[in-house]
């Protein structure tokens, strides 16, 4: 059987890092053509080293020299830069691109990778968040196709599997919670980036373990789910589960609900993706009821954790203005992160740069692009100076 050829954006992060893992445990399915990372050119190394790729791509170019020279005695190609990081997913030898880069970085790699006939495997959510009728346009001009990650959005396309000629009345998008579940905004007010970071049931990297924190984690995949499967926005719930043993749901119009369940295990949706529409055996570790005798299920606090209900209000309103909380969001969490504002502040600053940030109906990718340095401005801005 032929080996599916991957590249992976964003080798060194948590989804990347279990992609690894699961090609590791696939030799004979998978190869690894290119990985590439930002910052982390140890990690890189040692990835590159292993699994020898065609191309690595090291982003900080102040770092290529130290890879260059690592992988010196390996066949490996080494470039450095944004300009290679889009260059080297239209590469021939590539079957499908697993984007796992954090962030609207990956939007404009994702592009070229569509353009160049790749299929996606998509981890990278503000790509459609960003752009998503651009990119969903794109992706049928090129016939491509764009295979979800997301353990809840990967849980909606496996429930839909044989699915295609039954509507859709709403899709179910469930959340943990995260480590505040329950605590109001006085209980909020005084949190630590520690504490933030304790999910309770995933291990992820500390943006998306913030935004799961706060809830934008959710409402990110509330746009990101109108784009992946055509829906309105009154046709997508969010219900917190708090054990993530449900992934997600399905209603049908005939009132039916289909459900995808298992450990909260990131590498099986990447498995999935990769390896579409096959099922590959594993060795994960497999749910048991008995060990779960109580499965829980509530609304979501929108009062108190508002930024789901921004990405709600962003999703009726479209144009650029999922664009601007994004770009806002990213600030947030950064400065979150390094100690310059509060959690609650996080939620000001966004829907703050939303109102500051010039709104346009029909945005194209330039105007993508000038928002997203704009909306930076805007709430950079906000962000006190640290001394």
């Amino acid at each position: 059987m032929t080996k599916k050829r991957i590249a992976i954006l964003g080798s060194t992060g948590s989804i990347g890092t279990q992609a690894l893992e699961v090609i590791a445990a696939n030799p004979e399915t998978f190869s690894v053509e290119v990985l590439t990372a930002q910052d982390n050119a140890d990690l890189l190394i040692k990835q590159a080293a292993t699994f020898l790729p065609r191309e690595v791509v090291i982003g900080n170019k102040t770092l290529h020299d130290k890879v260059a020279s690592a992988l010196s005695g390996f066949p490996v190609k080494v470039y450095s830069g944004a300009d290679a990081l889009v260059s080297v997913v239209e590469s021939e030898t590539i079957d499908t691109v697993l984007t796992a880069m954090v962030g609207y970085a990956g939007l404009l790699p994702t592009i070229h990778a569509i353009r160049a006939g790749k299929d996606i495997a998509l981890a990278n959510k503000e790509t459609l968040v960003v752009a998503g009728e651009l990119i969903m346009n794109l992706a049928k001009e090129y016939k491509i196709n764009i295979y979800p990650v997301d353990s809840e959005h990967s849980a909606i396309f496996q429930c839909l599997a044989g699915e295609s000629e039954n509507k859709i009345e709403k899709i179910i998008l469930t959340a943990s919670g995260g480590p505040f579940r329950g605590k109001d905004r006085t209980f909020l007010s005084s949190v630590t980036k520690q504490q933030a970071l304790k999910h309770p049931n995933w291990a992820m990297g500390a943006k998306i373990t913030i935004d799961s924190a706060t809830l934008m984690n959710k409402g990110l995949e509330v746009i990101e789910a109108k784009w992946l499967f055509d829906l309105r926005a009154s046709q997508i719930d969010v219900i917190v589960h708090p054990q993530s043993i449900v992934h997600s749901l399905v209603q049908f119009e005939d009132g039916s609900l289909k459900a995808q369940m298992g450990l909260p295990d990131m590498k099986l949706p990447i498995q999935y993706a990769l390896h579409y529409p096959l099922r590959l055996k594993s060795d994960f570790p497999r749910f048991n009821f008995p060990d779960f005798p109580s499965l829980t299920f509530e609304k979501p606090d929108l009062e108190t954790f508002r930024n789901l209900a921004v990405a709600y209000e962003v999703l009726e309103k479209g144009g650029n203005a999922a664009c601007i909380i994004n770009a806002a969001n990213e600030i947030a969490v950064d400065a979150f992160l390094h100690d310059r504002i509060g959690f609650l502040e996080i939620s000001d600053v966004i829907i703050d740069t939303l109102a500051k940030t010039e709104y346009i109906q029909n945005p194209t990718y330039s105007d993508y692009v000038q928002t997203n340095e704009a909306a930076r401005r805007f709430a950079s801005e906000m962000i006190p100076v640290k001394i």
